[in-house]
């Protein structure tokens, strides 16, 4: 697991945070973990971006993981692995390639409806993604 506070050239995330990050509104777990946020955040305009496949720098301060896996629920691991497969493959991204968080950005908007078909529906942080302007933006032209 990486810390970003230490990494002078580049932060990682994983597959889903690659797009889901883009509609943060300062809501989250803990007031750890929203600070966690808003510093990766900061970081990924400046930083370049390493990918990811399993826990990242927004995850060491979740409270739902433990030993390197997600427990949010019973099978939280594995839709979370198969949402970072997912990313990956629709931003055209694999493990360990390094990126602009702006071209990241970029490519949402080609990639967005089928996102949001498939994840978007049933996830629990919909409500507050969808105040987000961006999101709102990319629902518009999708």
């Amino acid at each position: 697991m990486s810390n970003p506070e230490d990494s002078e050239s580049h932060i990682k995330l994983r597959g889903h945070h690659l797009i889901c990050l883009h509609f943060f509104h300062g809501e989250g777990y803990t007031p750890e973990f929203v600070e966690n946020l808003r510093d990766v955040l900061k970081m990924a305009e400046d930083k370049d971006i390493e990918i990811c496949g399993g826990i990242d720098d927004i995850c060491k301060k979740c409270p739902y993981v433990k030993d390197e896996k997600c427990y949010y629920n019973e099978h939280a691991d594995e839709e979370i692995k198969e949402m970072d497969e997912k990313a990956m493959s629709l931003l055209k991204l694999t493990t360990e390639m390094k990126i602009k968080w702006y071209k990241i950005k970029k490519g949402l908007a080609g990639i967005f409806n089928e996102w949001i078909e498939s994840y978007c529906t049933d996830c629990d942080w919909r409500q507050a993604c969808e105040k987000d302007v961006f999101y709102k933006q990319l629902k518009t032209i999708t």
